[in-house]
């Protein structure tokens, strides 16, 4: 079942398998009756084609969708500079809506100290609810900080 476009929504667009699952464990976190207003689509397949996807597929439905916000989930590989480069390819009219999000390495380098997709998932979900970084604050995860802030101000109460 897919989201009331008329209302506000998030869209997932995941970069892998890894973050496909992260993102669902999330979503399974949203409060019960705004879980329809999130959905993670399918996999990618990297994260240029993320952006490839994005561009090509998901600039001319948020033109459409005002109330529509777009979660592009990538692996950032090491590469301090993934953010800056991911975001040069989101259209400046849509940039407060457009938010990248990931694993500075991949999201199996955060299994050793943060467990299963399915426990990092819940547990990143329950740090947006309560607005804490317990989570978000590892060291794989605590680049995001300006964009969890962005999110937090634009997302936190569409899904909490």
């Amino acid at each position: 079942m897919g989201v009331n476009k008329d209302l506000p929504h998030v869209y997932v667009l995941p970069e892998d398998d890894a973050n496909r699952q992260l993102a669902n464990s999330f979503h399974l976190e949203v409060d019960l009756f705004r879980q329809r207003q999130m959905q993670v689509l399918s996999v990618a397949g990297g994260w240029h084609h993320v952006m490839h996807l994005f561009k090509s597929d998901h600039v001319i439905e948020m033109e459409r969708y005002s109330k529509r916000y777009m979660v592009l989930l990538i692996d950032f590989d090491g590469r301090e500079d993934r953010l800056d480069r991911a975001k040069a390819g989101i259209p400046e009219h849509l940039a407060d809506r457009v938010f990248v999000l990931g694993s500075l390495n991949n999201p199996e380098a955060l299994k050793p100290d943060l467990g299963s997709y399915d426990t990092i998932g819940k547990e990143l979900a329950k740090d947006c609810r309560e607005e804490t970084t317990k989570t978000w604050g590892h060291d794989l995860l605590r680049h995001n900080a300006s964009e969890l802030d962005r999110l937090r101000e634009h997302v936190r109460s569409i899904l909490f």
